[in-house]
């Protein structure tokens, strides 16, 4: 018995140091694949899916380059769409609004990952330029365009202010910002609701036709979320390249082509608690419908 000892020993020791190296080479594979994964990141479409792609294909490139994380556009049709999309958890990574965000934590558990650094969103009403029409008491009984019924600075802040200041109009939904700022170009409404990115953002021939009645109050921007299934390494990989754009030349123009002047900071799930103070439960209808 004493001279098998050392065999034994020697045995358990063999396995010991093969179950150890498995598990490192598991973990080392799961590594691995978090970067070489493909994930599908959707952007709430306030513009076109033409536009969209033209501003967020060249970062969705420089992330893959600097992190090795693959990263698929997607979008949707319009907002309601993209609305179900998220509350059925179809996107792995998605830019959404505030108010969605709020929803889409709750179920199916989005999780924050950056939001703009220093650039509040607020909300915003548009004439023509030429439109006598100097203040939201004006707009009393008129047609106003706005993206969709749940856009949260576009549509939720302005419908809010106009029906607290008893103003009575007639709300048509268009899908995108864009429409909303073609439309009151093109004289089919009186005015329409926006942000400020994408009025800035928006095509030159048809934001100079227009100007700004109304600016909102301020709130928590929009946010970048993913999905609780999207590996925990892929996560942060994607997080860390997406805060360090604003240190990088190439990254800072890319910024700056989505009109993020100062950069993205990494973000948690509670720097929306001031769009979840208003107790908005719109959505919510909406979705069960």
């Amino acid at each position: 018995m004493k001279k098998r000892r050392p065999v034994q020993s020697a045995l358990v020791l063999c396995i010991l140091l093969l179950s150890t190296t498995l598990g490192n080479l598991a973990w080392a594979n799961e590594d691995s694949d978090s970067a070489s994964l493909s994930y599908s990141f959707a952007i709430v479409p306030q513009q076109s899916a033409s536009r969209l792609a033209t501003l967020w294909g060249p970062v969705f490139s420089y992330i893959r380059e600097t992190t090795g994380v693959k990263l698929q556009f997607k979008t949707a049709k319009n907002i309601p769409e993209f609305e179900k999309r998220l509350a059925a958890g179809d996107y792995d990574f998605a830019y959404m609004n505030p108010y969605h965000f709020t929803v889409f934590n709750q179920d199916p558990g989005y999780q924050a990952v950056a939001v703009r650094k220093g650039q509040p969103i607020r909300g915003i009403m548009v004439v023509r330029k030429d439109s006598s029409i100097q203040s939201m008491a004006e707009l009393e009984g008129q047609a106003l365009a706005f993206p969709a019924p749940a856009a949260f600075a576009a549509s939720v802040l302005p419908r809010a202010q106009l029906s607290r200041d008893n103003i009575a109009f007639n709300a048509k939904y268009v899908s995108s910002h864009d429409s909303v700022y073609l439309g009151v170009a093109k004289g089919l409404f009186a005015a329409g609701g926006g942000v400020k990115r994408t009025f800035n953002n928006t095509d030159s021939a048809v934001s100079k036709q227009l100007k700004i009645l109304w600016t909102s109050e301020a709130f928590t921007p929009h946010a970048i979320a993913a999905h609780p299934r999207v590996n925990h390494k892929a996560y942060k990989l994607v997080q860390q390249a997406l805060v360090n754009m604003i240190n990088n030349p190439e990254g800072k123009v890319l910024l700056q082509s989505l009109k993020i002047k100062n950069g993205l900071i990494t973000a948690t799930d509670s720097d929306w608690d001031d769009v979840r103070s208003l107790g908005l439960e719109l959505l919510n209808q909406l979705i069960s419908q």
